[in-house]
C-alpha cells in the first residue's frame, strides 16, 4: 500500500506529465480555453491512459516478453492507444455531440499524445506490476486533468482582465503555463 501511495503522489504532483515532464502539451494548450472542454479532455485522457496502462502491461509482459519481441513495445503500445482512442471517440460522439465538436481535432490527437505513450513506457521501464501500472496511469491522468482544468480556469479569468496588447491570446497562455510549471517544481523534493 505505501508503494501505491508513493506512485499516486508522484504521478499527480511531483512528476506531473504536463507541468513537470512536459508531455501532452498539445491538448494542454489547445483545449484549455474553457473549463468544460478541459474537463472533457481530462476525462477522455483519464479513460485512455488508465486502460492503456493496463493493456500495455498485458501486451508487453504476456505477449512481447515470452516471444522475445520486447523491441516492438513502441509499436504495440501505439496500437493499443489508437484502439482505445477510437473507442473513446465513438462513445463521446454518441453520448455528448457538443463535447465531441468542442474537442474537435484534439480528441483524435490523444492517439499521438506523448503523455499516454509516456506513461506506458515509464510503467514498463519501472517494472511495475499490473496494479501499479493501472494506478500509475490513473494517477498520471488525474494529474493531467488537474493541470489542464486549473490552466483553463486561469485562462478564463485572464480573458476578462486588461492585458497588454502584445500579451493577449497565446503569449499570456504560455506565460501562465510557465508559472504553473514553476509552481509545480515546489513538489520536487516531496518524494
Amino acid at each position: 500500500m505505501p508503494t501505491l501511495l508513493v506512485i499516486i503522489v508522484s504521478s499527480v504532483f511531483v512528476n506531473n506529465f504536463v507541468l513537470s515532464r512536459f508531455l501532452g502539451i498539445c491538448p494542454f494548450l489547445g483545449v484549455s480555453k474553457k473549463i468544460e472542454t478541459a474537463l472533457g479532455m481530462g476525462m477522455a485522457v483519464t479513460f485512455v491512459m488508465t486502460l492503456a496502462s493496463a493493456f500495455s502491461y498485458m501486451v508487453y509482459n504476456w505477449i512481447l516478453v515470452p516471444t522475445q519481441k520486447e523491441y516492438l513495445y513502441t509499436i504495440a503500445f501505439i496500437l493499443v492507444i489508437a484502439s482505445l482512442v477510437q473507442f473513446v471517440e465513438m462513445v463521446i460522439q454518441k453520448v455528448s455531440p457538443s463535447l465531441y465538436s468542442a474537442l474537435g481535432v484534439y480528441l483524435p490527437l490523444i492517439t499521438t499524445n506523448c503523455a499516454v505513450l509516456g506513461v506506458a513506457v515509464i510503467n514498463m521501464q519501472s517494472k511495475y506490476t499490473l496494479l501499479e501500472s493501472v494506478v500509475s496511469g490513473f494517477s498520471a491522468a488525474i494529474g493531467f486533468t488537474m493541470g489542464i482544468v486549473l490552466f483553463a480556469g486561469i485562462r478564463e479569468r485572464t480573458q476578462h482582465n486588461k492585458i497588454l496588447k502584445a500579451f493577449e491570446g497565446f503569449p499570456i497562455a504560455l506565460i501562465t503555463a510557465g508559472l504553473m510549471a514553476i509552481a509545480f517544481l515546489g513538489f520536487q523534493g516531496l518524494i
